[in-house]
């Protein structure tokens, strides 16, 4: 739960990009293995999500959660 509340902080601070007119919205994201931590996003059109926005939840996580110096894989699913 604490993952989706940083989640929900974050992406109500800076909402995703809307591409070729479609809004995109992350529903939630869970955390799929422990060594090295990697995370799933789930949303409703993963692949129009940019590197740049990849990038600023990637920093944000970093800065929130203090993973420096860890290596830190997100996957974007269709929910």
């Amino acid at each position: 739960s604490v993952l989706n509340e940083w989640l929900q902080f974050v992406t109500n601070k800076t909402l995703p990009p809307s591409v070729k007119g479609k809004n995109i919205s992350i529903k939630y994201m869970t955390q799929v293995k422990n060594n090295p931590p990697v995370f799933t996003f789930f949303t409703n059109f993963p692949k129009y999500i940019k590197d740049p926005y990849k990038r600023y939840l990637e920093n944000e996580f970093r800065k929130a959660f203090e993973y420096s110096g860890v290596p830190v894989s997100f996957f974007f699913r269709q929910k």
